[in-house]
Parts: C-alpha cells; structure tokens; sequence
C-alpha cells in the first residue's frame, strides 16, 4: 500500500496587490511572488513545487556559492563537505536550501522561519539560522540572522538567490567595480579584474560571476515591472543562462569560494564567535512598468 503524500508546509502573505507564498519545508524558499498576477520572481504556485532549487528564491547558509573539491582548513583542522548539486565537484549554496525550516511566527503580512542545523558531514559546525520576511504593498524585505552554536569560531556567510523571469525587454543596470573570473576548467574564482557598470539588455549578458564594488542599487526592470534590489551585503552574483527562461541577481556577503582563499575575512567570510549572531538584508522593491 503505497503512503499517503505529505501535504505541503504553505505560508502566504499578502499586501495590497502583492502575494508571497512560502515552502518552509523546502529549504525555505520563496515559491513564489506575484504582483497581481504578474510573477514578480519566477513563481510556482506552492502546492504545485517539489522542490527548492526549481523555486523563486531560497536562502544561502552558512556559505555562498561553492566551497572547492568540498573541502576546506579552518582554524588549523581540515574538513570536507559532502556533494549537494547534480554532478558538481563542489558542495554548492550551502545547507539551508535543502532542509525544511520551521514556522516561528506568522501573519497576514510578515513571517518568521528558523532552522537549526547540528553538526554533520555537510557543515561540521552547529548553528542556528532565521529568515524573517516582511511584505509591503511596495515589496518584500528579508533578513537572515545566523546564531553560531558550536563552541569554537566558525566561518559564517550568507545572502538568497532570487530567480527573476526573463523577458522581452529584461535589462540590468548595476554599478560594480570588480569581476571574479573562473577557471572554465573547475568554476572556482581565480582572479578579480576591472569591471564596468553593467547596463545592457539580460539577452545580450553571459555572466556567471560574483562582483565586488557594488554601489547603489540594483535596477532590474522589463515591459512589465521595474524593481529596486537593495541589500546590506557587500557582493553580488549576478547568473544569465542564456538557454534559461530566468536570470539571477544574488545578494551574498563574500565572494565565491572564499574559505580557500589566503585570507578568507579579507574576501567577506565572517569569524563568527560561538554563542554571536551575524545578519543580513534583502529588499525588493516592486512597481508596474
């Protein structure tokens, strides 16, 4: 006899014509965010999604990006990562993304989500992680607190990765100073170079990089919406599949990759002190054309 299906953990919020559904139970991610009917974030009505990776926006923690051949030293001890991402070297966006939160609290217009996390072979340390989602009728804010709960310093960083539809008239304008280029051969960031305001057409940019520099906002606008994506963090990814019907502009707080690099805190990873908490935020800002 076959088991029943679990129903889907679904939180929703709503303000003035904009509608946030949540899958806390996966990864807790954003399904969707809808302007009326317009899809704000590549958006899946909750029910309907399996998984978080397909979703609108899922959270990265306690690391952005990829940690290299899933290893890395730390305080004089080496550890190693486990494979989290198709067939990928690399353990990629952290742990947050693939395991269910926990409701905290709920209301018509702000939600709370908490995950704790216990020491195992993806993340060696003990942590706990909220992200508090606030909607207003002029958008979305969201903060991510993470709470170290190991006793000894840990290497903490965080940011969300927003999918965006890609349409017609898609266009970026962000002002960045630097561009980590990889090595096509492993993914791996090697080397900053000059980069300068990008301002074009998604159609006509192949990035998949993480910048540094940032400044302002980023201004990501179509034939059916204009958005403001602002955050405290100090990077940004910016991803533009070109065989993808999406594109993605992610807020992180160190670049890619960083734990390998000589000085990792000089690249934005964070030695978070046990029992020390370390935040960041994300707005979205959403108009009609």
């Amino acid at each position: 006899m076959n088991e029943p299906t679990p129903t889907p953990h679904i939180v929703e919020l709503r303000a003035g014509a904009l509608r946030l559904a949540l899958r806390p139970d996966l990864g807790g991610c954003i399904a969707g965010l809808w302007l009326d009917d317009v899809a704000v974030l590549r958006s899946t009505e909750p029910a309907a999604l399996a998984a978080s990776r397909p979703s609108g926006c899922y959270p990265l923690v306690p690391y952005s990006n990829r940690i290299g051949f899933r290893h890395f030293d730390w305080q004089g001890q080496a550890y190693t990562t486990q494979p989290n991402f198709d067939q990928s070297p690399h353990s990629v966006h952290g742990v947050g993304w693939k395991r269910p939160w926990q409701v905290v609290s709920s209301t018509e217009t702000e939600a709370v989500l908490r995950y704790v996390h216990a020491a195992d072979d993806h993340w060696p340390f003990a942590l706990e992680a909220t992200q508090t989602f606030t909607l207003t009728p002029g958008g979305l804010q969201l903060r991510m607190a993470i709470t170290n709960q190991a006793d000894q310093a840990q290497p903490v960083g965080l940011g969300w990765h927003p999918y965006f539809p890609k349409r017609a008239d898609s266009h970026l304008h962000i002002e960045v100073a630097e561009r980590w280029d990889s090595d096509p051969s492993d993914e791996l960031p090697r080397q900053a170079v000059t980069q300068p305001t990008i301002d074009a057409p998604v159609s006509e940019l192949r990035f998949d990089n993480c910048f540094q520099g940032w400044q302002g906002a980023a201004l990501i606008r179509d034939e059916a919406l204009t958005l403001r994506l602002t955050s405290d963090l100090s990077y940004l990814v910016v991803f533009t599949p070109q065989t993808k019907d999406y594109y993605c502009v992610e807020p992180v707080s160190h670049v890619s990759n960083a734990i390998q690099m000589a000085d990792p805190l000089a690249h934005g990873l964070v030695s978070l002190p046990p029992g020390q908490t370390h935040e960041g935020t994300m707005t979205l800002a959403v108009e009609r054309a």
